[in-house]
């Protein structure tokens, strides 16, 4: 019996099925720690699947959550969830933001194999114009200020196609499949708390891949990536005393002064010399009024490095920075971290590895470039460098596709044959790997 060719055909059975999944996730996009309609669907579709599943604090440990919501808006978005027909048995779960997912398939002694894929989608707001394909077809989003629009609707819908897959051929695998959903990717907020509750610690071989544009050569597949830049995301806030302009400014602890010398400074940071680096302040909201001195100054900022060590070096500069301005005009300041990653390098010969078994076994074209550099963060780096600790292989795929415009944009779609594509890659290498 030829399994390769098993997958090949499988995957293509399957598409219809990931389809009508993805459209129904892009539908009721859920932004970071509130996809609980969508972690509830992937739960009840891994049950039926025969998998072993677990769902809420099992997945996710709760302290080392970043960017988690207010209790408000869990609320409302569980409220939300229920009335657009999360599945009963397992949204009780996800109440309070706990919307992990992993699906575990267990095949007697082997490797681990582990499969990151991101679920959640952005705050956006879905493009209405009848060029725009969801929208003509009527499964753009209805849940305003989200949207799936970096194509986490298609990493979580291609997961329970390789879920369905590997059922299938569950008697070829000798070995343990960790399918894992993860909340939260956007602002590198969900990844980590997955680490911390200790599931990847027996994972031999992870995999974690993003739809990407077509390669120039008219290659599927690119088996690897590297320089994800680490990073640090920071909400900070000033607290000084409110007093009058005119009358007693004297009397006054500016807040907002101190953001601003903050600001100032956080942008003379020296750079490192060991590679890049990076501090950005994308919003700063201070003060009531023009004859009133500003209490309270709100910052949103980030810090990135090309490696783990510059991004600390940068984050640890900043908060001098911070906490000096907030000295200097008789303030405090709260900084608190909202999300993070680390730096990323596939393993070399694990990607030389995904290119033998695509092209020799699954018939598809691998890039001439076996890694690509991502030019931002990826939070998936906690996992990939955590199964790297202890003498794992892992790698961040990138399978393309053609995109109507690139990620984030109010209009972007992608072309859905990259669900077979994710299947064969993933369920592929699952099986050379455990085939024995």
């Amino acid at each position: 019996m030829n399994v390769y060719q098993t997958i090949i055909d499988a995957a293509q059975a399957v598409t219809p099925e990931m389809v009508s999944v993805r459209r129904d996730f892009h539908k009721y996009a859920e932004t970071g720690w509130l996809e609980m309609r969508t972690a509830s669907i992937i739960a009840r579709k891994l049950k039926d699947l025969g998998y072993e599943v677990l769902i809420g604090e099992d997945v996710c440990e709760r302290d080392a959550r970043m960017g988690v919501p207010s209790d408000e808006v869990l609320k409302a978005a569980y409220e939300r969830a229920v009335s657009q027909g999360a599945d009963p048995e397992f949204v009780k779960a996800t109440e309070g933001g706990f919307t992990g997912v992993i699906g575990i398939l267990r095949c007697g002694e082997g490797p681990t194999v582990g499969m990151r894929f991101d679920i959640d989608a952005l705050g956006v707001n879905e493009s209405t114009d009848e060029d725009h394909l969801p929208a003509r077809d009527g499964y753009a989003s209805v849940n305003a200020g989200s949207m799936h629009a970096c194509g986490h609707d298609g990493h979580a819908a291609s997961g329970l196609g390789v879920a369905a897959v590997l059922m299938q051929i569950k008697e070829h695998l000798h070995g343990t499949v960790k399918l894992i959903f993860q909340p939260g990717e956007e602002g590198l907020r969900g990844a980590k708390s997955i680490v911390e509750k200790g599931h990847l610690d027996d994972v031999d071989y992870l995999f974690g891949a993003h739809t990407t544009g077509e390669a120039a050569d008219g290659g599927d597949v690119t088996p690897g990536s590297y320089g994800s830049l680490a990073s640090y995301k920071y909400d900070v806030t000033f607290r000084g005393l409110a007093a009058h302009a005119g009358g007693s400014p004297h009397l006054g602890k500016n807040a907002l002064l101190a953001a601003a010398a903050a600001v100032t400074n956080l942008y003379a940071i020296p750079r490192h010399g060991a590679g890049a680096s990076r501090i950005n302040v994308g919003r700063l909201i201070a003060g009531s009024g023009r004859n009133v001195i500003a209490d309270e100054a709100f910052m949103e900022m980030e810090v990135r490095g090309d490696t783990t060590e510059i991004n600390e070096y940068v984050s640890d500069y900043a908060k001098r920075v911070l906490e000096s301005a907030a000295a200097m005009h008789d303030c405090t300041v709260e900084i608190k971290l909202m999300g993070a990653a680390q730096s990323l390098n596939s393993d070399e010969d694990f990607c030389e590895h995904i290119a033998a078994v695509c092209t020799e076994k699954l018939g598809m074209k691998v890039t001439e470039k076996l890694a690509i550099k991502l030019g931002g963060s990826e939070d998936v780096s906690y996992m990939l460098n955590r199964v790297q600790s202890h003498g794992g292989k892992g790698a961040f795929v990138r399978v393309r596709s053609k995109m109507t415009e690139s990620a984030h944009k109010r209009k972007f779609d992608f072309d859905e044959s990259y669900l077979t594509k994710v299947v064969k890659v993933f369920c592929g290498m699952t099986y050379d790997l455990m085939k024995k």
